[in-house]
């Protein structure tokens, strides 16, 4: 019995030490290491939207803007890189739809294209005149248009002086013997009135006085302008036609001012005439008119054209081309347009550079040269071999702003922070925080060309935001302060409604920089009292509204006006849907200031 006792409080001493270990080893461990591999893990569960990068939250949603999903913040894996790049993994790039280009140098080379007509040429346009007094008779050419072949008759005169004159000269023929200077001087007189020595001769042989003498076409051409009828008495020198010679003709383009640096005399210039279709004609630049037409903005350059078959008319549409080179020498750096982005004065580029952590961009301020259709020449801050991007630029811009890094529209860097609201206040945090940047009378307009491709819904929206925008300018047309703030609210609330989520990728992140320069004019137009404050903030306005119809391609109708003396001759845009031009920068003052600059279609 005691061996057995013994033998229990081993056998249950053995299992408390045995329960005891396994107690030791399934405890959560408290390691430090873990603890805080935990906690990093926790803090990087944070999501945001692709679209709207100030958007972020500890757990996956939707966007309280654009309703897109939102996705998990990637670790940031950039250092020893350029603190002021931004580092984009070729999945997030291709997912973005980022390319990219290498800058290089070529001959800046533009297709202009010109519109013009065809007119007469003036150095072929001649007046046929009457040589002696007298009453039209009878006219041989009775419309404008019919042609006339130089010496032929074109009408015949009664002329009392040639009757006189034929009187003399038949008593100076039978003194010619012992008088042959008179007779000469009876001769020379007859001549004068353009009556040729045949003429003379007739007269002498027949012995009588002739009372109706022919006038003679001095040109061959079409007659531009009958001046006189049947019966009509004209005096010595009076214009009877206007003929022209249409052998030559001139084809004059109209030239802006911003093209003429491109134009010089000697240019080939490509043409071809609406009426005349499949045809195609060719001529050089021979004139350039040193002045501007202070009304239209534009200047005139010169084709002569030999008409050989007299197919142009005169007042026949020409629409001609021109590959202009730009006058420097070498050749010259350029990039594609839509590598551009805009920000009022500012023009960047994201450059991508290349390092052991992989593929990063970053942000730099170019200055533009001229534009080459589809693309700029770059005066300064670009060098031949450097790559950039051309596509998804803005995707970049979204993922820089998101990073803190600078931006376009944060130059000087640092996260976008405006907290978690929702729906609307979201949006109108947006706004303010961007609105900080610009001056108050003057926001910086987001003027890319590139294009998208939207919605018919999402044009319709922006169609109605134009109409809106008509009856404030009208108002300020009218120097109607009260007026101008009444239709300003329906124009914001029409484009605080434009649904954001029928345009996605690059299309989006361009309407959310428009939508912030149209937010911020329409509410200066409605907040201040002063009708020059409104008058200032519609500057920008038009031409916010301008390039975001452009780039949506949003077919509207109307007119882009232009007045070069508004805010102290620097000018101003605005858009009207009548051709007429009213000035909603002066009203009264100066009414009609201005032109029409281009067609909206």
């Amino acid at each position: 019995m005691k061996k057995l006792l013994e033998n229990k409080w081993f056998f249950g001493l053995t299992i408390l030490i045995a329960g005891l270990a396994i107690g030791w080893l399934i405890k959560p461990s408290n390691h430090p290491i873990i603890e805080s591999s935990n906690h990093q893990h926790i803090e990087s569960s944070e999501y945001t939207c692709s679209m709207h990068p100030q958007i972020r939250q500890n757990e996956p949603g939707s966007c309280p803007i654009c309703g897109m999903d939102l996705i998990q913040l990637e670790n940031d894996n950039s250092d020893g890189l350029d603190p002021m790049a931004i580092a984009m993994s070729p999945t997030a790039m291709q997912l973005a739809n980022v390319s990219t280009a290498v800058v290089g140098a070529e001959s800046a080379v533009k297709t202009i294209r010109l519109n013009g007509k065809v007119q007469e040429d003036e150095r072929l346009i001649f007046s046929q005149t009457t040589h002696f007094t007298g009453r039209i008779e009878e006219l041989s050419v009775n419309f404008t248009g019919e042609y006339v072949s130089k010496g032929s008759k074109v009408a015949m005169l009664y002329s009392p002086q040639m009757v006189t004159a034929q009187e003399e000269l038949f008593e100076a023929y039978k003194i010619r013997e012992s008088q042959p200077n008179l007779y000469r001087a009876a001769r020379e007189k007859l001549k004068n009135w353009k009556l040729s020595e045949e003429q003379i001769d007739e007269v002498l042989v027949s012995g009588k006085v002739k009372n109706q003498f022919p006038v003679l076409a001095d040109q061959s051409g079409y007659v531009l302008n009958k001046k006189v009828n049947l019966g009509d008495y004209v005096n010595r020198g009076q214009t009877i036609y206007e003929i022209t010679n249409l052998s030559r003709v001139w084809v004059q383009f109209d030239v802006y001012e911003n093209d003429l640096t491109w134009i010089k005399k000697g240019d080939s210039v490509k043409f071809t005439i609406s009426s005349l279709p499949g045809q195609n004609f060719k001529g050089k630049i021979d004139y350039i008119d040193p002045v501007i037409n202070p009304k239209t903005r534009v200047t005139m350059a010169r084709v002569v054209f030999k008409n050989r078959d007299m197919q142009l008319k005169p007042e026949m549409f020409a629409s001609g081309e021109i590959r202009a080179s730009l006058d420097k020498q070498g050749d010259q750096l350029t990039v594609p347009k839509s590598a551009i982005m805009w920000t009022g004065k500012r023009s960047v580029v994201y450059v991508k550079l290349q390092s052991d952590q992989g593929m990063h961009f970053k942000l730099r301020e170019v200055t533009l040269g001229p534009a080459l259709g589809d693309a700029y020449v770059v005066e300064q801050g670009l060098e031949t071999g450097e790559e950039i991007a051309v596509n998804g630029t803005f995707s970049i811009d979204a993922a820089a702003q998101l990073a803190g890094k600078p931006s376009m529209m944060n130059p000087s860097g640092g996260k976008i922070s405006t907290g978690h609201n929702h729906g609307n206040m979201e949006m109108q945090g947006e706004i303010e925080d961007h609105s900080q940047h610009q001056q108050p009378n003057h926001p910086e307009v987001n003027m890319t060309d590139e294009r998208f491709e939207v919605s018919g819904t999402f044009k319709e929206q922006l169609k109605s935001i134009y109409e809106l925008y008509l009856p404030v300018k009208d108002a300020l047309i009218a120097t109607d302060a009260q007026q101008a703030q009444q239709f300003a609210e329906p124009l914001l609330s029409a484009i605080d409604n434009v649904d954001m989520s029928l345009v996605t990728g690059e299309a989006h992140n361009a309407w959310m920089a428009d939508l912030a320069v149209l937010t911020t004019t329409v509410k200066m137009i409605a907040n201040n009292p002063d009708v020059e404050a409104k008058r200032s903030a519609l500057s920008p306005l038009s031409d916010q509204l301008y390039h975001t119809l452009t780039k949506y391609q949003v077919e509207t109708g109307g007119y882009r006006q232009f007045c070069p003396m508004a805010f102290n001759n620097k000018g101003a845009f605005w858009l009207s849907d009548s051709e007429k031009v009213l000035n909603p920068y002066f009203g009264d003052v100066m009414l009609t200031c201005g032109n029409v600059e281009e067609e909206l279609k």
